[in-house]
């Protein structure tokens, strides 16, 4: 393989690392039912995982090798860029809800119902997003050299509202979220340990660092949603009746590198949203994976990884040799 990427193999390997680094502190924020870091790090590594994938297939050809993988993962792609955004939403929405307890305790109501409102936004609006890109999607696919399957969607004004402004707004709700979180704890600062930990399994500590998580991803994810409109709205904007006359779901536009390399700003947002998984999984890991609470977990599994090959080698010992008579 003569692959003409100057990244790679270093994409694939940063990539691979990404899907490893974003499922390692998935068990322990399962069993707490932190949804809104379980769909971030769902978000992110399957992400990388398709972008993973794609940049080995295609790294140096635009072959229509395998569409079912593709159709898989365009769906995938387009619902784990929103659901990146849409998961900080939610974990800002819980630290607010979790400002404004002023210490008191939440009844086992109000917590099932911020479970299922918060996975109503991290895996909703994904979801959502999904569906309303079939409205704007005019070929079944695009493929391009040296990144692979990407979501086709055509330029029409339709295709803003339903699709390119979704990162934006989501952005802007989680600053406001965020801006209100703030507020409520310098005016409470003298009991931030107490509402952090009171009912929500919180210490001040995870709650700095679930902070700095979102607003890490707004002040990435935002701009560069706004930068994939600006993009967008480069080319020209045909009315929304083109498109029934265009829309073929059979055919397949092959680009090769050549061509989405030959403007510098396709080209940088073509480089930026395949680079934006391995980046937020890398972010996260920081923030969690060397944590307290993450060390503990190790350790646990560490223990018990132990005890079980320990007692699989006394039981290979014991069958490896017989009992005297």
């Amino acid at each position: 393989m003569h692959a003409s990427d100057p990244t790679f193999p270093l994409y694939p390997v940063l990539s691979f690392l990404a899907i490893i680094v974003s499922f390692i502190p998935f068990p322990w924020h399962f069993r707490a039912r932190n949804i809104g870091t379980c769909s971030y790090m769902l978000s992110t590594g399957l992400y990388s995982l398709v972008e993973f994938i794609n940049s080995i297939i295609w790294a140096d050809n635009v072959n229509n090798v395998a569409p079912v993988w593709c159709d898989i993962s365009v769906l995938t792609i387009i619902g784990a860029s929103v659901g990146i955004t849409s998961s900080t939403l939610a974990i800002s929405r819980q630290l607010y809800h979790i400002s404004t307890m002023n210490g008191r305790s939440t009844t086992p109501q109000e917590k099932r119902r911020e479970i299922i409102i918060n996975s109503v936004i991290a895996f909703g609006i994904p979801l959502l997003v999904m569906a309303l890109h079939f409205v704007v999607q005019p070929r079944r696919f695009d493929i391009f050299e040296e990144i692979g399957c990407q979501p086709a969607t055509f330029n029409t004004v339709a295709s803003y509202i339903l699709y390119f402004m979704w990162p934006v707004v989501i952005g802007v709700c989680s600053f406001m979220y965020s801006v209100l979180t703030l507020r409520n704890f310098y005016n409470h600062r003298v009991e931030f340990a107490k509402i952090a930990s009171t009912n929500s399994g919180m210490s001040p500590s995870r709650y700095i660092r679930l902070m700095l998580l979102v607003f890490v991803d707004m002040f990435c994810n935002t701009p560069i949603g706004v930068f994939a409109i600006i993009v967008a709205a480069r080319a020209a904007v045909l009315p929304f009746s083109a498109l029934s006359e265009s829309s073929d779901f059979t055919s397949v536009q092959l680009v090769s590198a050549s061509v989405w390399k030959a403007n510098r700003l396709d080209r940088a947002a073509v480089e930026i949203n395949r680079w934006v998984p391995v980046f937020c999984s890398f972010v996260f890991f920081v923030f969690f994976g060397f944590a307290e609470e993450a060390k503990k977990n190790y350790r646990k599994a560490y223990e018990s990884s132990k005890k079980f090959l320990g007692c699989r080698g006394s039981r290979m010992k014991a069958d490896g040799f017989p009992k005297p008579r």
